[in-house]
């Protein structure tokens, strides 16, 4: 790792009159400016290629209970500026190194008549900015409540967007694509179906948002590095085209109670005349601090099976019993329960997952509904708490963990909250020892319903200091976490690599709960995975649901090919193979791809992209020569023009293509393909036809 840091003081220029300061970027691609309105109050712009992306847009803190908020009377009383340049190494990811380079600037600032400081900190990257507000140890400004924080981002015109509602508690939606001046219209739609929803806005969004301008500009809005604080969406003034952040309340209406010194998460903009830029960009990664965990050998990539994907159908059930009344924790008998006949994690069973990922070379296998409480959670009462401890009469937990340990394969474990995180709390100790005498390494965690004690929401200040103190606490016992219904990510990842999964996004579950777009896959890589990977649970060859559960109509907006394409364009360290063994066996020579696809990458190439149309990328296997490419299609068939040039010079490779036949079609036929193996150089060129709702997948391999 080489570091660079030195002080620069050329990077701005000073007007004593306007009070304006302006950082470059790097490279000088962009320019930002800061400057104070005659009332003192701060604001900046940001140009890209000497186009204003960000027009004028203020910055400040409302606070509550306060004669006088963080927003205006500022005075400048001291700048500073420096370079840093450094190139690290994630301990899995889309590369194996990652250049951190940046000019910064920090903005030290004085309130009249409070005497109270705040430093607003610019980090100028090559691919955007991210700004964030610090608040330095000082007696007039020790303890505070945010009442909302002031943070604007002003568009240049009326954008293309592509978004979710503001919700508080889920980002399980499928993305709306409108301009900014249809949100009102129709996040009032989106709100009115979604009946669990505690609060609205009618121009309240989530981030990460993606915006295309009408000539042709990309602009990401995000945030990195949420710790201590609440989450922030954003909320716009359809009028005028200016995005305010918009911060998640707690049981009480508080946006944030602050001790100094501290300071806020990043605010990010991300711009490019290139989608494939945003799709690249390790910015929000930069932004986070690095690797708390100095030991790291533990961490690893995983790629596994299930049994999940046939509850979610409804095939079979979590829990053990339908009859069986409430019971005290500790104290249950089910020596008298019926079965149901349905319980999906029983010995039989997970074994035969078991038997699975052992001959298909997968790393483990997950199993939901193995614990007490299902019964009582889904019959009785949604405020049931899990022990994490008691399995199910069918579920032996040490016969199972030495079972897949002979077939050299890990069970990963499954933690449902029900919402209830200080009883998750209590029982975290004993929860993560009972996995590490058990021989599980990951846990999946859930928080489906609402927040115990009630009236918090799923992405406050208060919850999201509970998800870091899971991470935090998996990580004294060597646990890698997959959190799923928690907040979304925003490139903590670096910080705490066992966070090696999220879900945070409507993920393939819902294709078995009415469906999802066809463009659903195209949109997630420049919006939710911009925080992070995704445990989207790919892989589903059975489209009609019905065949697994008569009862359950659903259909899965997909071809084959593009579920196998998603274990490339959506990258996660964390693979699933989502489908049943049943369905895979039935198509072999598909399947192949999915036993054949890694999952940690020393290089990555977005070959290319268009937000809710298309995705194709190329990654190299870390440790190898060998590269696969995927291609997610959206409801308009098109041919892609592939260029081999990134192969190494001087090197032969077959290649095995797995495309959707002529007439495949997400809706009417989604299990058509075809399989042909070409000699490829890195001279090679491929047009490949992908069908709507379809794509591609290639497997590339040197030959020796």
């Amino acid at each position: 790792m080489k570091n660079l840091f030195f002080a620069s003081l050329i990077l701005f220029a000073f007007s004593t009159v306007a009070k304006a300061q302006q950082l470059k970027s790097p490279e000088g691609k962009f320019v930002m400016e800061f400057s104070l309105q005659n009332d003192g109050t701060p604001t900046y712009n940001l140009k890209y290629k000497n186009k204003e992306v960000v027009k004028t847009s203020k910055l400040g803190l409302e606070l509550k209970d306060d004669k006088k908020s963080l927003l205006n009377d500022f005075t400048v009383v001291d700048t500073k500026t420096s370079t840093f340049d450094e190139t690290w190494k994630p301990v899995w990811g889309e590369v194996d190194h990652i250049r951190n380079h940046y000019n910064e600037m920090a903005v030290t600032l004085n309130q009249k008549g409070t005497d109270r400081q705040i430093i607003i900190r610019f980090r100028l990257f090559e691919d955007g900015l991210g700004f964030r507000y610090e608040f330095p140890a000082q007696k007039n400004l020790t303890y505070f409540v945010i009442k909302e924080e002031r943070s604007q981002f002003a568009m240049t015109g009326d954008h293309t967007a592509f978004w979710i509602p503001g919700d508080y508690d889920t980002q399980e939606y499928d993305y709306t694509k409108s301009k900014l001046s249809e949100i009102r219209g129709l996040s009032q739609k989106a709100y009115t179906a979604n009946v669990s929803q505690k609060s609205f806005s009618p121009t309240g969004v989530q981030t990460s948002l993606m915006l295309k301008t009408a000539d042709g500009i990309y602009i990401n809005l995000h945030e990195a590095a949420l710790i201590n604080y609440s989450c922030m969406h954003l909320n716009l003034d359809d009028k005028n085209l200016v995005f305010e952040s918009w911060l998640t309340p707690d049981a009480k209406g508080d946006k944030g109670y602050m001790q100094a010194p501290s300071h806020s998460p990043w605010r990010t903009i991300m711009v490019s005349d290139d989608a494939r830029d945003i799709l690249a960009s390790k910015m929000t990664l930069n932004l986070n601090d690095p690797s708390k965990i100095d030991d790291t050998s533990w961490i690893k990539p995983v790629k596994y099976v299930g049994v999940w994907w046939e509850m979610i159908t409804g095939k079979s059930s979590w829990s053990y019993t339908n009859d069986f009344p409430t019971v005290q924790l500790g104290v249950s008998d089910f020596s008298k329960a019926k079965p149901s006949g349905t319980h999906g994690a029983n010995n039989a069973n997970v074994k035969k997952y078991i038997d699975f990922a052992a001959a298909n070379g997968f790393d483990a296998v997950l199993v939901e509904g193995w614990n007490e409480g299902w019964e009582d959670w889904f019959g009785h009462s949604k405020d049931y708490v899990f022990d994490f401890l008691t399995p199910y009469p069918d579920f032996d937990v040490k016969g199972l963990h030495e079972y897949a340990k002979s077939k050299g394969v890990k069970i990963i474990m499954h933690h449902e909250t029900s919402g209830s995180v200080r009883n998750y709390e209590r029982h975290m100790d004993a929860a993560y020892k009972f996995m590490k005498d058990n021989g599980y390494d990951a846990v999946k965690s859930g928080y489906v319903g609402d927040i115990l004690p009630r009236g918090e929401n799923h992405y406050d200040q208060w919850i999201v200091n509970h998800y870091q103190y899971a991470i935090e606490k998996a990580a004294d016992y060597k646990i890698m976490v997959n959190a799923h219904e928690a907040v979304r990510p925003t490139g903590i990842c670096r910080t705490y690599p066992n966070l090696i999964g999220n879900e945070a996004a409507r993920g393939t579950e819902y294709q078995a709960f009415g469906g999802s777009k066809p463009n659903h896959v195209t949109v997630l890589p420049f919006t939710r995975l911009i925080g992070g990977p995704m445990d989207y649970t790919p892989g589903i060859f059975e489209m009609d649901i019905s065949k697994m559960n008569p009862d359950n109509k659903s259909h899965v907006n997909s071809t084959i090919c593009n579920q196998l394409a998603l274990y490339v364009t959506m990258y996660s360290p964390l693979q699933m193979a989502a489908d049943t063994p049943e369905n895979y066996n039935r198509f072999p020579d598909a399947f192949q791809f999915i036993k054949d696809v890694a999952v940690d990458w020393s290089e990555s190439k977005y070959i290319e992209a268009e937000p809710g149309d298309f995705i194709t990328v190329a990654r190299k296997a870390k440790g190898t020569n060998n590269w696969f490419i995927g291609n997610v299609n959206g409801e308009t068939p098109r041919t892609s023009n592939i260029d081999f040039s990134f192969l190494e010079k001087g090197k032969k490779y077959t290649a095995t293509i797995y495309a959707d036949a002529k007439d495949a079609h997400y809706k009417t036929n989604p299990q058509a393909y075809t399989i042909k193996k070409i000699a490829v150089t890195n001279k090679s060129k491929l047009s490949q036809l992908s069908a709507p709702g379809g794509g591609y997948a290639i497997s590339i391999i040197e030959t020796k």
